[in-house]
């Protein structure tokens, strides 16, 4: 059986995004792997073992401080329990908010839309 594994985002400052998805999103570090020959490290991130949860891989390049993101992706969406709470806990962290929580247009779902510190668009999505 097929299984959704990860989704790799390249992160500026591992400390930093780190700090923001443990702090931000309640998400914990499943596990690490520094390759110094390779310059690179990577951390994964998610709500439980890897075996049965999707993790985020966030992977930092020895001396990378920014990324151009191009126009492809889109966004991370993640179920969170109060939207207007977890809004204010990001903007706390010093995410940028660019949509305020809310229901979406012509339905009742309360979403909002906030950068991670490397300026990934995340959807959070009220789930019960």
């Amino acid at each position: 059986m097929a299984q959704f594994l990860h989704t790799m985002l390249r992160v500026g400052d591992l400390q930093r995004s780190l700090d923001f998805y443990t702090k931000g999103f309640g998400m914990m570090e499943i596990r690490r792997r520094d390759v110094p020959d390779g310059k690179y490290t990577l951390a994964f991130v998610g709500y439980g073992p890897e075996e049965s949860n999707t993790l985020l891989e966030l992977t930092y390049n020895y001396g990378t401080e920014a990324y151009d993101q191009g126009t492809a992706f889109g966004h991370l969406a993640i179920g969170v329990p109060d939207v207007y709470a977890t809004t204010e806990t990001l903007r706390g962290l010093g995410a940028k908010v660019t949509r305020e929580p809310g229901p979406v247009k012509f339905g009742t779902t309360v979403i909002a839309f906030v950068e991670d510190p490397d300026g990934y668009k995340i959807e959070l999505v009220q789930r019960a």
